[in-house]
């Protein structure tokens, strides 16, 4: 999955696959993990947002399921 790297304290990037809507996030220690069953609409929201971390902590973790990939 392409990904677009961000200026983070948490996450060094992150992607999305529309077809599985499949949000896929690499952590700055290196783990990468996906989260399944994301609505689009969220990826767009945290490209959007002013910090992808405190939106992905309030709005991802915790709320889809996840493996860790990588």
């Amino acid at each position: 999955m392409e990904r677009d790297y961000v200026e983070s304290k948490m996450i060094r990037s992150y992607g999305f696959d529309s077809l599985t809507s499949t949000l896929e996030v690499e952590f700055n220690n290196g783990a990468i993990w996906q989260y399944f069953d994301v609505p689009e609409n969220l990826y767009y929201e945290m490209k959007a947002s002013s910090s992808c971390g405190k939106f992905f902590n309030a709005n991802i973790r915790d709320h889809y399921s996840e493996s860790r990939i990588g």
